[in-house]
């Protein structure tokens, strides 16, 4: 007990940052996995496959034997056992349970330790967080698959990915010694331009979450017309945009038409050559000035997530939404934001690296006169 409680006295704060740091990491990875399996699921029309919370049928995982099957089908009777939809909602749940758990140790491990320094504000709103994004899974489920929810649920776990990220990094920072090669010279004018970019790529993902939530991805067959159109005359953006849709019917498959999902379709073919646009000069012109510089890879890592998410959407559309492409396409979506995330990080912290090198100069440099 003795040697147990030395041990634990004996971590320094760095050692404590690094721990917490692997776990939030291993919490980040698994946010990706959840989005993954989310996207599976729905790609698979298996939203409903279990059609109460947080269990299935009433049980703890999918009703397989003829006796199990009965007693389901005769406490939802409008809606047959599929086992086959039912496992993919389910391991879905069970992936987003164990986030819910590493993240609330997380923050457990934070307030246990919020007097050596650990950040603790963070993991505890990730925290509450998890638990509004629990209660959205539960009216994606009961309100039938109504598209607002389905959005507003698809962005809260890319919001829960986000955070865990910056805790990862924040964590990182703590007890990794900045690199003395990282500078900001002629770069820092580009900052505001980066947080426009990341305000556009999370519209990108919001009119995602809108097409995905209204199966809209298929409305538009071809490349690079629409309905053999450059703009389809008979889009309806008043349907494809009402956000006043109303509760009750089961939107499995969607409620829309088809003039609407052209509409939705097209906006989000729109939003992406305005984010490509924007980030080909951004990224061009921060290339020239950062390639000599270690942000050079962080600037490359950008251009290399946007290529392979702009190449998997060509492809979804061309060979008509290939299961394992568009499930990458959502992962790739997520990458997007992260990279560019990680981006304006090295932006973040740098010029107080910098002021406080410059601190510590000045008063060497007065010992040295003194």
């Amino acid at each position: 007990m003795i040697q147990t409680q030395t041990t634990r006295s004996s971590l320094s704060i760095a050692d404590r940052a690094r721990i917490m740091e692997r776990w939030s990491l291993f919490a980040t990875l698994l946010a990706v996995v959840v989005i993954m399996l989310g996207a599976w699921t729905r790609l698979v029309d298996a939203g409903l496959g279990c059609p109460d919370w947080p269990g299935c049928y009433g049980f703890l995982s999918v009703p397989q034997s003829t006796e199990s099957i009965a007693v389901a089908n005769a406490r939802f009777p409008e809606t047959p056992v599929d086992v086959a939809k039912g496992w993919p909602e389910m391991i879905h749940r069970y992936a987003a349970g164990t986030l819910g758990l590493v993240v609330f140790g997380l923050a457990a491990y934070a307030v246990r330790h919020r007097r050596e320094g650990l950040p603790q504000k963070l993991p505890l709103f990730i925290a509450a967080f998890i638990v509004l994004q629990g209660a959205f899974g539960m009216w994606t489920v009961t309100l039938k698959l109504w598209p607002q929810v389905v959005a507003l649920h698809l962005l809260g776990g890319f919001t829960t990915l986000s955070m865990l990220t910056l805790l990862t990094l924040r964590l990182r920072a703590r007890h990794k010694a900045p690199s003395g090669r990282l500078s900001l010279a002629g770069l820092s004018r580009f900052r505001p331009w980066l947080y426009g970019g990341l305000a556009l790529v999370i519209l990108q993902i919001a009119l995602g979450a809108w097409t995905a939530s209204n199966y809209a991805a298929v409305a538009c067959p071809e490349l690079p017309t629409c309905q053999g159109e450059w703009w389809p005359a008979d889009m309806d953006f008043r349907h494809g945009f009402d956000i006043a849709q109303h509760v009750g019917p089961n939107y499995l498959g969607g409620q829309l038409t088809a003039d609407g999902r052209v509409a939705i379709h097209v906006t989000h073919r729109l939003g992406a050559l305005i984010l490509l646009g924007y980030f080909t000069v951004l990224l061009g012109l921060m290339w020239r000035q950062a390639r000599q510089t270690e942000m050079a890879r962080h600037v490359q890592l950008v251009v290399l997530v946007l290529a392979a998410q702009i190449t998997l959407g060509i492809i979804n559309v061309a060979f008509h939404i290939p299961l394992p492409v568009a499930v990458a396409h959502n992962a790739m979506g997520a990458g997007l934001l992260l990279a560019v995330i990680n981006l304006l990080w090295r932006f973040y912290g740098q010029p107080q690296t910098l002021a406080a090198s410059s601190q510590n100069t000045t008063t060497i440099n007065r010992e040295v006169t003194a």
